[in-house]
């Protein structure tokens, strides 16, 4: 057991679409000058957005020679280094233990720029734990927010969600920033109160500029967790039958992480302070349609059951952004089919199933 628990470490070594983060990094050009000897600060750096992340300061380290650091906080460092070694003793990135609420970071500490991105992607907290999971938005926000006023940074970014603007209504086919929407859980509630916050504390002080991610897909991107394409995948791979719980008509959209993260980058150095900004795709597709897309690009036959009948006569829900300020404003644009990302992020899912194979 033993063994097979290194393997999996081992395992987890392997580069997040390296090839993809070494040509992001170099096509960044001179976006990223401005990140020439700055200290970064940030929170979520362990999940799946953060992995990521990581791998892109790396990039911008190593294959263009940009000294930048980072400092990542993580409620348990040494265990996050002992499942993902690669990223330990790297030159240029530090981690700082403690909880996001709480946290002290050294009293010298001084950060050029704040990336706040920590909140658990959990579907069963915000339903078991609701105040629990408002707490760690809206108090982890307001311990980051100290934070930056005392190191003197001079930008935050806020990575919010598309959560804020709630149910998206069906006659509303994309999401712009402007929809004044009513987010009905707690996730969505505290977003929408820290993004505030954030706006408020900022005033006069320090640039502050949010992001509000929908859906993604791509390598670190947990197949065990409630995010129907990362189950598709799984079931795929496992060479089972692919659920859909509903009836299979839900509207999403998908963009690859990579994309994701030269978004976020982009946004942190390029966007307009106090303005909103949606990531994401704007290519809608069912979740029924998504199912069939993922057993092609994974190349399997499984039987595809879809537990509920359509309503008649009824419009499907719909959570799809409207990207156009994200265009128009920053000359952002999807570098990756929905196809190219599912099988990009199989095949590294694969690659991860051979390394930790049973001894």
């Amino acid at each position: 057991m033993r063994e097979k628990e290194e393997l999996h470490r081992n395992a987890e070594t392997l580069p997040a679409a390296g090839g993809d983060i070494q040509a992001l990094a170099r096509s960044l050009g001179s976006l990223c000058a401005g990140l020439a000897g700055a200290r970064v600060f940030l929170t979520g750096g362990t999940g799946f957005f953060g992995k990521w992340l990581l791998n892109l300061f790396l990039g911008l380290r190593e294959a263009c020679g940009l000294d930048v650091s980072l400092t990542v906080l993580s409620r348990d460092p040494g265990r996050f280094l002992a499942a993902n070694p690669a990223f330990g003793g790297r030159a240029g990135l530090s981690f700082i233990e403690g909880d996001v609420r709480t946290f002290e970071a050294a009293p010298a500490a001084a950060f050029d720029w704040v990336i706040h991105g920590a909140t658990p992607a959990s579907a069963r907290l915000d339903r078991e734990a609701p105040d629990e999971m408002r707490s760690i938005v809206v108090d982890g926000t307001r311990r980051v927010l100290d934070l930056t006023r005392a190191c003197g940074a001079g930008r935050l970014l806020y990575v919010s969600s598309g959560a804020v603007y709630g149910p998206q209504p069906p006659g509303v086919s994309h999401l712009p920033e402007t929809f004044d929407g009513k987010p009905d859980t707690a996730y969505g509630k505290g977003k929408k109160q820290a993004e505030a916050m954030c706006l408020e504390a900022s005033a006069g002080r320090f640039e502050c500029v949010i992001a509000r991610p929908f859906a993604f897909v791509g390598p670190y991107l947990p197949l065990d967790a409630h995010f129907a394409v990362g189950n598709f995948i799984r079931d795929c791979l496992e060479n089972r039958p692919v659920v859909i719980r509903g009836d299979g008509t839900p509207l999403r959209s998908y963009l690859y992480a990579a994309d994701l993260v030269e978004w976020l980058l982009t946004i942190l150095l390029r966007g307009e302070a106090g303005r909103a900004y949606n990531v994401g795709s704007d290519e809608a597709i069912s979740i029924s349609e998504l199912a069939y897309l993922v057993r092609e690009c994974v190349g399997t036959h499984n039987e595809i059951v879809v537990c509920e009948k359509r309503v008649q006569g009824s419009l499907p829900p719909r959570y799809v952004p409207s990207v156009d300020r994200a265009k128009s404003e920053l000359k952002l644009f999807q570098r990756y089919t929905l196809s190219e990302s599912i099988r990009r992020t199989a095949a590294w899912h694969r690659d991860l199933q051979g390394n930790a194979s049973p001894c």
